[in-house]
């Protein structure tokens, strides 16, 4: 056994060794000859690469832009309205009573029309005229007025019912009173019309309503922003202007109101227009200091001529409260007549009996709406016709 392994070894040695002969040999002849003394090794170059030739590209040509001419802005001219003229307006609006037709005209008449009035009957006549803010002083005339004609001439109809309470409410209205507007001018000058109230009643828009019934009328206006106090007065006033063609003359903002009414005057007399109408600012009766200022701007005014109107404007809706306005307002700058706005809001249409009996200022104009053309003439025969409703 040991001599087989002796044996394999041997064999394994001399295989290696022949191995290790024959490995280099082969390198070597795998290998490329040395170079000869004098040879050169040439080096392949890579393949050239096409040249193209270039191409003549075309410049286009310069493009100048042609200016593009802008058209002219047009500026449009404010279209001009024309208002209709004031008369029989009150007649066209009478539907705009059919809150105060409710509580005073038809609640009357239901009542006279009845075969027999009894006491109890003229005590419910009496309530509908003062819940309808005639007055108490004004009721009693009225109701005593109707139990003669009652009691005298007797109630047949409704229709001669409606023509008794009819006539008795006009005669309470004073129909004879001066109800015209001094808007003409006169003495090489135009009319002056301040218009005065409290806050709230509608006084700047009051003012341009009345500007348009002037113009409607066939007269020329021009507005004095007096009202220098409501930042939109000034604004609001030559809004309404400008919708009818009138010129406006206003002041700074917080500026003196006295000096800006002046101008307006001064202007009115240098274009020759027939009206000026002097928007003030709106003032609490109970304020002293505010009402003084007032006076100031009638007083101011005056250097150039009589004031012609002064115009209160008081708000329907505020019933009995409107009387006490009325007379603070009348003491400082002897209020001429008395626009009564809002009338078409409340069911108390008597109070323009109230406001005259009262004050003994006529109602001039009467604003039954929220168009720019619902102002209208006070008329006491058509008010008391459309109060009272049914037929004329």
């Amino acid at each position: 056994m040991e001599y087989v392994v002796a044996a394999v070894i041997l064999l394994v040695v001399l295989v290696v060794g022949a191995v290790g002969l024959v490995v280099p040999k082969m390198r070597r002849r795998d290998l490329p000859p040395p170079p000869t003394s004098g040879s050169t090794t040439t080096l392949e170059r890579p393949p050239a690469v096409p040249t193209v030739p270039p191409v003549d590209e075309e410049i286009p040509p310069l493009i100048v832009p042609t200016p593009v001419t802008e058209a002219p802005v047009v500026v449009e001219e404010p279209v001009v309205e024309r208002p209709e003229p004031s008369a029989g307006r009150l007649v066209r609006l009478r539907a705009r009573l059919a809150r105060s037709q409710s509580a005073l005209g038809r609640g009357l008449l239901s009542v006279l029309s009845r075969d027999h009035l009894e006491e109890e009957d003229w005590e419910e006549i009496e309530e509908s005229l003062i819940t309808a803010d005639v007055g108490i002083e004004a009721t009693q005339v009225i109701v005593e007025r109707l139990k003669e004609r009652v009691r005298v001439l007797g109630t047949k109809t409704v229709t001669e019912v409606r023509e008794q309470l009819v006539d008795e409410l006009v005669a309470a209205l004073e129909p004879d009173l001066d109800r015209s507007l001094r808007t003409a001018p006169h003495d090489g000058r135009p009319a002056v019309v301040l218009v005065v109230g409290v806050n709230g009643a509608g006084k700047t828009t009051t003012c341009g309503k009345i500007g348009r019934v002037l113009i409607g009328d066939g007269g020329s206006v021009l507005f004095g922003a007096a009202d220098t106090f409501r930042a939109a007065a000034a604004d609001q006033i030559q809004t309404w202007g400008e919708r009818v063609g009138a010129e406006t003359v206003r002041g700074p903002e917080g500026g003196d109101p006295a000096s800006v009414a002046f101008d307006a005057v001064k202007r009115g007399i240098e274009t020759g227009v027939d009206t000026v109408l002097i928007d003030t600012a709106g003032r609490l009766q109970n304020k002293v200091g505010l009402m003084d200022e007032l006076g100031k701007v009638k007083r101011v005014v005056e250097k150039h001529g009589a004031v012609d109107e002064t115009l209160l404007v008081l708000d329907a809706t505020t019933g009995q409260n409107g009387l006490e306005q009325a007379r603070v307002f009348t003491d400082v700058v002897d209020v001429t007549g008395v626009v009564l706005t809002k009338l078409d809001g409340t069911a108390k249409g008597g109070i323009v009996i109230a406001v005259q009996r009262k004050l003994g200022i006529p109602v001039k104009l009467v604003g039954l709406g929220e168009g720019p053309d619902d102002l209208a003439p006070f008329e006491p025969r058509a008010f008391v016709e459309a109060l009272v409703g049914g037929d004329a």
